[in-house]
């Protein structure tokens, strides 16, 4: 039965089963249903197999030799580079302690065997979903975190415009302007001088103007970055 999914159906699922009858069952399944698959027939094996390449989700039996898959789930969970990725417990033992140790040492979803197709598939599905969806908002999380940094050198910037503005360049036009103005109140001045002086006086308000305009600008939109 091929059951319809909202994931990519490329999803990489690898299966960890020390009998070959359930590695052929759960992958034929999972490959006719679109996704791709690998298997390891032991728990070093996958952990050598997530090691090189991580895989979407992992379908887990608990009963092994060597490496049960208590041990291979807590490894996994252990390391950043694979703690997030889904485990499915896939297993005979159908105990409740079991079940309880299954999510204790990270299991996302467990299977009793022997498994129905359906229910298999639709809990790979539902795991597969939550992921995407994890993946979806971790790269959210990182695109407004750079946001967020990008807006503060924005806010710093704008800050340390305003403050040369303020303290530097708004006082020299001020003490420009006021020796203009001195010049301007001499008596006995050429007509010719006193219009030039008018002229500068009159660019350095429109300069100061703009400079107040622009300071104002800034504030609201540093006021507008903080409180968005």
């Amino acid at each position: 039965m091929t059951l319809s999914t909202q994931t990519a159906p490329t999803a990489d699922i690898l299966i960890v089963d020390d009998t070959p009858d359930n590695l052929r069952l759960l992958s034929t399944m999972l490959l006719e249903n679109g996704y791709k698959v690998r298997k390891a027939i032991n728990g070093e094996r996958a952990l050598q197999a997530v090691e090189a390449v991580p895989p979407d989700l992992i379908l887990l039996d608990i009963m092994m030799p060597g490496m049960n898959g208590y041990e291979v789930c807590g490894q996994l969970k252990a390391s950043e580079k694979t703690q997030r990725i889904p485990v499915i417990f896939v297993s005979a033992l159908d105990d409740a302690f079991d079940k309880v140790l299954a999510f204790d040492v990270g299991g996302a979803d467990y299977i009793s065997k022997p498994f129905r197709v359906q229910e298999v598939l639709a809990r790979v599905q539902h795991q597969l979903i939550i992921r995407h969806q994890e993946q979806q908002l971790l790269r959210q999380n990182k695109q407004l975190r750079l946001r967020n940094a990008e807006l503060k050198k924005l806010e710093a910037n704008l800050d340390a415009y305003i403050q040369v503005v303020t303290y530097e360049v708004r006082p020299t036009i001020a003490d420009l302007s006021d020796g203009l103005q001195q010049l301007m109140d001499q008596p006995d001045q050429d007509l010719k001088a006193a219009a030039v002086l008018e002229e500068m006086d009159q660019v350095l308000a429109r300069q100061m103007g703009l400079l107040d305009d622009l300071v104002e600008g800034n504030q609201a939109e540093i006021e507008q970055i903080r409180n968005p």
